[in-house]
C-alpha cells in the first residue's frame, strides 16, 4: 500500500501546464523555495538579488552538502523539471543523474531537453530498484507527498521510515542525503480564516499530501542517518511565494489562457496565503543534511 500521495493527485498538480508553470518561475523551472541572501530575506533593502541567483544558490547548498560534486551516481528524488539533474551534470561533473518523477509533463520537458548523462524513471520512489548504488541523493519538495493526508503520526513516521530505510540500502557508508522539505510551523496559534487557507491548500492545490512536523522527519531517520547540518528558513519561502504570486500576476492574461481563470485564480489564493502563513510561522522550510552511518 502506497502511504504518500498517488500518481493522479501528483498530476492533478504538476500537470495543468508547462506554460502555466513557465509564466512565474523562475528560468530553471525550480519549483521550490530559492536561497535568498541573508542579509535580505524580505528584499526590501540592498540590490535586488533575482529568483533565478537564489535558485541556483539553493541547488548549489544541497548539492555541496550532499558531497555530490564530481560524483558517479547521484538520485534525485522529486526532480521537478530537471533544474537540479542540469545543474548535476553540467556544472558539478557527476557522471550519472537519476532523477524521479510522476509527472508526465515534466518527464516530456526534460526528455526534450535531451541532457546528457541523465536517466529519467516516470515512477514512484517505493518502486524504485536501481541497478546500483548511489554516492549521493537529494530531494526537494518531495517529502510532502510521501504521507497522505489524515494518517496518524506513528503512520507518517513509518512511511518517512521507509524512505530513510531504502536510501540508507542504496548510500555508502557515510553517504548523504540532502533534504528540503516543508514544515509545521511551531506557531500553533491560528484564526479561523488561517485554517480554511490551509484547508484550500490541501484540498484544492496538494491532495492526498500531508506538511511533516520536522521532530517527525527526525525521528523517522534516527539510528539510521546523524543530522550533520539544519537549516529552517520560513522567510526565505515567504519572498519565494512573493515573487512568484508577483510574475504569476504580471503575466495573468497569458496564464488564464494556459490554464484557466479557475486554475490561475486559486493559485493566486494559494501563493498569496502562503507568504502570510511562511512569514506567520505557521509553516517552516527544512533543509537538512543527513549522513549514513559506517
Amino acid at each position: 500500500m502506497n502511504p504518500g500521495a498517488t500518481a493522479e493527485a501528483i498530476r492533478h498538480h504538476y500537470d495543468i501546464s508547462n506554460d502555466f508553470y513557465g509564466l512565474w518561475l523562475d528560468d530553471s523551472l525550480t519549483y521550490t523555495c530559492a536561497l535568498w541572501e541573508d542579509a535580505d530575506t524580505d528584499g526590501s533593502g540592498g540590490v535586488r538579488e533575482t529568483l533565478e541567483g537564489a535558485q541556483a544558490r539553493k541547488l548549489d547548498h544541497l548539492i555541496e552538502g550532499a558531497r555530490a560534486v564530481g560524483a558517479r551516481r547521484v538520485l534525485d528524488v522529486g526532480c521537478g523539471w530537471g533544474s537540479l539533474l542540469k545543474r548535476l551534470v553540467q556544472i558539478y561533473g557527476v557522471e550519472h543523474a537519476v532523477g524521479l518523477t510522476l509527472s508526465d509533463s515534466q518527464a516530456d520537458l526534460i526528455r526534450a531537453a535531451g541532457l546528457p548523462n541523465t536517466e529519467l524513471r516516470v515512477e514512484n520512489w517505493l518502486d524504485h530498484q536501481p541497478d546500483g548504488g548511489y554516492d549521493a541523493i537529494i530531494s526537494i519538495g518531495a517529502f510532502e507527498h510521501f504521507a497522505k493526508t489524515g494518517l496518524s503520526r506513528a503512520a507518517r513516521i513509518a512511511a518517512y521510515r521507509e524512505f530513510f530505510e531504502r536510501c540508507y540500502a542504496w548510500l555508502p557508508p557515510r553517504g548523504r542525503i540532502a533534504l528540503q522539505t516543508n514544515i509545521k510551523g511551531n506557531n500553533t496559534v491560528m484564526d479561523k480564516a488561517t485554517v480554511r487557507e490551509l484547508m484550500f491548500i490541501i484540498e484544492t492545490i496538494f491532495p492526498e499530501s500531508e506538511i511533516p512536523a520536522l521532530s517527525e522527519v527526525i525521528e523517522a531517520g534516527e539510528k539510521l542517518f546523524d543530522v550533520v547540518s539544519l537549516r529552517n528558513d520560513p522567510d526565505h519561502y515567504s519572498r519565494t511565494c512573493a515573487e512568484w504570486l508577483r510574475r504569476l500576476t504580471e503575466n495573468r492574461e497569458q496564464a488564464v489562457r494556459s490554464a484557466g481563470e479557475e486554475n490561475v485564480a486559486n493559485y493566486e489564493r494559494y501563493l498569496g496565503a502562503s507568504v502570510r502563513h511562511f512569514r506567520n510561522r505557521h509553516l517552516g522550510l527544512a533543509r537538512i543534511i543527513l549522513e549514513k552511518g559506517r
